[in-house]
């Protein structure tokens, strides 16, 4: 049974469909299809994979995924070896797609990440070599290790879904996801920090944390490097990103969203509040966790469960606010801004 919205009201779908063990046929137009039942059941399929993998909260998973789904970009803020270059390569094996590895360095440049034009002298022409930033995954390792002007190749890229060299540009084959990392302290020597045009592109900021206990025990029984099996691939993730892009928004939806991003702007801790670009990419992740629920309408409940990951590092601080000010500026719109 299918959900059906409510534009009225916010009333709850009926229950979800079961899993199921293969994707969705591909019609003979060569474009796949997915209902919001069929993405709840990728979302499941995608969600085990990558819990088999990665030892790391069942919300952060969630919020990974539904940044995959709505087409957005990861930015994760941990310490080393808890598992982040891990969940990019388990994205990539579960979706079937190709991944790159970045590794950002203070001298890397940023034709070593969109590729160049290197002359071919036989041919007497310049032939594009394509950089690691044409792959389905791109894991860029430690951002802001590399300078501005390398971070700064990233943003055509990542907005744009395109590089540009020598006048040319050169789309990147879809579905591309980037799934950057940095240390959540990076006040040392021989880091950059990301400036907010580049933290901007990032639909969503996460933390994997220290895996608990039990989860720790089961990471030394598999392994460092458990087997991942591919659930989907780049085409049905395509048309789970179409079916998720078009899950019902009512306009009292729409209305608590723009509440809310001027509730942050209105902050007296913060300089800059959340740009409306913010609410776009926040109504995104907010559909995308709606038709992982196998809803075909938002609820309050899908922004608030994204709206801080999404958020809060969109947030500039005035110069007097405390370090946790970015958080407490979010939390506080999330409290006095009621749904409709």
């Amino acid at each position: 049974m299918s959900a059906v919205a409510d534009p009225s009201g916010w009333a709850r779908p009926p229950g979800r469909l079961s899993a199921a063990p293969r994707p969705h046929p591909v019609p003979s137009d060569g474009e796949a299809t997915l209902t919001v039942e069929e993405v709840a059941e990728l979302g499941d399929r995608l969600r085990a994979n990558v819990a088999g993998a990665v030892r790391m909260p069942a919300d952060v998973l969630d919020v990974v995924l539904a940044t995959v789904l709505a087409g957005g970009h990861l930015l994760v803020e941990d310490h080393p070896g808890v598992g982040k270059t891990q969940l990019a390569r388990s994205l990539a094996r579960s979706l079937d797609g190709r991944f790159s590895r970045v590794q950002a360095t203070v001298d890397l440049l940023p034709a070593d990440i969109i590729g160049a034009n290197v002359w071919q002298a036989d041919a007497a022409a310049f032939e594009f070599r394509p950089g690691p930033i044409f792959a389905n995954v791109v894991l860029v390792d430690e951002i802001n290790r590399a300078t501005p002007k390398t971070q700064s190749g990233l943003l055509e890229a990542m907005q744009e879904r395109q590089v540009t060299v020598d006048g040319v540009s050169r789309p990147i084959p879809p579905p591309f996801v980037v799934i950057a990392t940095q240390n959540p302290s990076a006040g040392y020597d021989g880091t950059y920090p990301l400036p907010p045009a580049q933290l901007d592109r990032f639909l969503s900021v996460v933390s994997l944390g220290y895996p608990t206990p039990e989860q720790e025990v089961a990471l030394l029984r598999a392994g460092p490097e458990p087997q991942v099996n591919a659930v989907t691939d780049p085409a049905h993730l395509l048309a789970a990103q179409r079916a998720v892009a078009a899950v019902h928004a009512s306009d009292p939806l729409l209305r608590y969203i723009v509440d809310l991003l001027a509730a942050t702007r209105a902050h007296p801790l913060a300089a800059v509040g959340a740009s409306p670009r913010s609410g776009l990419l926040l109504l995104a992740a907010a559909r995308a966790v709606a038709a992982m629920d196998g809803r075909a309408f938002v609820l309050p409940d899908d922004v608030q469960a994204v709206a801080r990951p999404v958020l809060t590092h969109r947030i500039q601080p005035s110069g007097t606010a405390p370090a946790d000010a970015r958080a407490e500026v979010v939390e506080d719109a999330l409290r006095r801004v009621r749904a409709r």
